[in-house]
């Protein structure tokens, strides 16, 4: 799944350009085609086509893992899930397969949502935080500090792992981010988050800020059938290294299951907590 470097490439590159395709600020939406009815999450199909079109789009960013695209009237939010992504074509280019939702833009341009495994959603809405609300901070605002963070960490009772997946507490990470930067801030995954101090806790933040700013740096990691673009997987630490030298000790990197999701992790540098 697209985690935040990547969803963060894909709204640059449709913004001011890029992937091979050009800025779309400004275009206006001449009619919106649904072509599988479970990608439109709101509204119902009719009225997502009579309100989209004729709307512009005044500007393109992100939130979490979702990307937000401005109207004049509304906002379009797209989370893409396990497969999904936006493509910027001719109008006569042929219909791909895949693609579950076109918008025809002026200048003979069309944005596609392409998902083969047809998990991403597409929402249409007036006030955008309805969708959003639940979302925990973002991991590189400045305003989340060191010691908030210590203390959101010490108001849970969970192991690093899987709290550091969960939206609701910071948004945007996923597998491959979570791994990276707990390998960095050399703790381990099932670490308790309130066990941590707060030396580790600025640490822990210190590194996730790390491996994401690097991640966008490096325009996202390109390791599926479907992301495409970025280099950041010739720069991981541990995460899908099982069997291989860890790049800090040299130790085995390993690959456990916590919460039905594959963990990697070096049992020197990020030893296993004592007593929890």
């Amino acid at each position: 799944m697209p985690e935040l470097p990547e969803v963060e490439t894909i709204a640059n590159a449709l913004r001011c350009g890029g992937r091979g395709g050009p800025a779309l600020l400004g275009r206006c939406i001449c009619r919106g085609c649904l072509m599988w009815p479970r990608t439109l999450a709101e509204p119902a199909p009719a009225e997502f086509e009579t309100r989209i079109g004729g709307q512009a789009i005044r500007d393109i960013n992100r939130r979490g893992k979702f990307l937000i695209f401005r109207l004049q009237a509304d906002s379009m939010l797209v989370h893409l899930r396990m497969s999904g992504d936006l493509l910027v074509e001719p109008q006569t280019a042929p219909i791909a397969p895949h693609h579950r939702l076109v918008l025809d833009l002026d200048g003979e341009l069309r944005l596609a949502f392409n998902d083969p495994r047809k998990f991403g959603r597409v929402w249409l809405v007036a006030d955008p935080q309805r969708i959003l609300a639940e979302l925990g901070p973002e991991p590189l605002d400045p305003a989340l500090s060191a010691n908030q963070f210590y203390e959101r960490l010490q108001r849970t009772h969970r192991q690093l792992k899987p709290l550091l997946l969960d939206q609701t507490f910071i948004a945007g990470l996923g597998n491959i981010y979570t791994d990276e930067a707990l390998h960095l801030a050399g703790l381990h995954p099932l670490h308790n988050s309130h066990h941590l101090d707060r030396t580790q806790a600025a640490g822990l933040l210190a590194s996730i800020r790390t491996v994401l700013e690097e991640g966008i740096q490096r325009q996202g990691a390109s390791i599926d059938w479907v992301y495409r673009g970025g280099d950041f997987q010739n720069y991981f630490r541990v995460y899908q290294r099982t069997g291989q030298p860890c790049p800090v000790c040299g130790t085995t990197v390993e690959r456990i299951v916590i919460g039905q999701r594959g963990t990697h992790f070096c049992r020197v540098c990020q030893p296993a907590p004592k007593g929890e």
